[in-house]
């Protein structure tokens, strides 16, 4: 599962640059402030999550492969969901992206609590294991 988890960080690290970049040189040219803002904080929070999924990587064998799966694909599907909703409501005008924007922040959530969760059901001590 660490070598997907990871993969899933290339691709999803590779296709946030490339949407960061080109809302930083090319967006303007088709949307408003408010459309450019609000893409950037999809860039933000895309790229955080999937700095969380790498992060998770090295981690992965603290973890339970069900809390595991969980983690990952909430982080997932709010990439998808809640940065999607957003590069999408920039790029096509169409408000109504915007509904979709909340349930990527709930899987967001939902990948946040599965980590603790699955960090307090860990039988190894993940500071004592690093260490050494």
């Amino acid at each position: 599962m660490t070598r997907t988890i990871l993969i899933y960080a290339g691709v999803f690290g590779f296709l946030g640059v490339a949407l960061g970049a080109f809302g930083a040189h090319g967006l303007e040219q088709i949307a408003n402030e408010k459309e450019i803002a609000n893409y950037n904080t999809g860039v933000r929070y895309h790229m955080m999550h999937t700095l969380a999924l790498f992060g998770l990587a090295t981690l992965a064998s603290h973890f339970s492969s069900r809390s595991l799966r969980v983690i990952v694909v909430s982080f997932l599907l709010g990439i998808l969901l809640f940065s999607g909703s957003l590069y999408l409501y920039a790029l096509t005008h169409q408000s109504w992206f915007g509904a979709i924007t909340p349930i990527g922040g709930v899987a967001f959530l939902v990948g946040w609590v599965a980590l603790i969760v699955g960090a307090i059901q860990s039988p190894k001590d993940m500071a004592s294991s690093s260490a050494g």
